[in-house]
């Protein structure tokens, strides 16, 4: 399984320094979300960032930066109207929101990957989610039965994904996990995506597939 870290939508003290060291510690997949930021905020904050580092961010919008800044993609809300998107840049990778099986049945095969969610309960919106055991089960059937040319789209659990739920993703057949509060609402950030990421490497005692969440 993968790890993504998405960011806190307001200005953090320090942000800059804690995501470098995520990197370092091995995140592919940072997803730099920040809704009431203007086109040269979000610039200003990628010019912050050493350019190395650049290929692992994602952006959520002003999505016209990725052809300037070498940005490794971006990424559409639920809301998106088409699957249908115009690459800033050759190479450049999409991933869109998804909040019922039906959206993410139509992104498949079109982004590399789906934030299906909230699969439980979130940490970082109290009172949001779950997804019902019937759209779990609903989804582990979409997934088991993708076809090759849908399985290069990478479905990732997202909201209240901790250590200890990381194996009940698996089992639910998703690719990864997108993580908000489980990083940012540690003490050591780096210390609990390190946790989060040793949790998902293979494991030779993978359960059966489960459709239904647990508590």
């Amino acid at each position: 399984m993968k790890v993504a870290v998405i960011s806190l939508p307001d200005r953090q003290a320090h942000e800059l320094a804690r995501v470098q060291s995520l990197f370092a510690a091995g995140l592919q997949r940072f997803h730099l979300r920040k809704p009431g930021w203007s086109v040269s905020q979000i610039a200003a904050w990628l010019d912050a960032l050493p350019a190395r580092w650049h290929g692992r961010v994602f952006l959520h919008a002003h999505h016209g930066l990725a052809a300037h800044l070498g940005v490794g993609g971006i990424h559409f809300p639920d809301s998106t109207a088409s699957t249908e998107t115009v690459m800033p840049r050759a190479g450049c990778a999409s991933s869109r929101s998804c909040h019922d099986v039906g959206s993410v049945k139509a992104a498949l095969g079109h982004h590399d990957a789906v934030f299906f969610g909230p699969v439980f309960p979130s940490l970082s919106k109290p009172g949001y989610g779950p997804a019902t055991n019937a759209e779990l089960r609903d989804l582990g059937r979409l997934l088991l039965a993708r076809p090759l040319r849908d399985k290069h789209t990478d479905v990732f659990a997202i909201g209240g994904v901790t250590v200890e739920r990381l194996e009940s993703c698996r089992a639910m057949g998703f690719d990864g996990a997108a993580i908000l509060g489980a990083v940012w609402g540690a003490a050591d950030p780096v210390a609990a995506f390190c946790a989060l990421s040793d949790s998902c490497r293979p494991r030779a005692d993978i359960p059966s597939v489960s459709m239904e969440a647990p508590t």
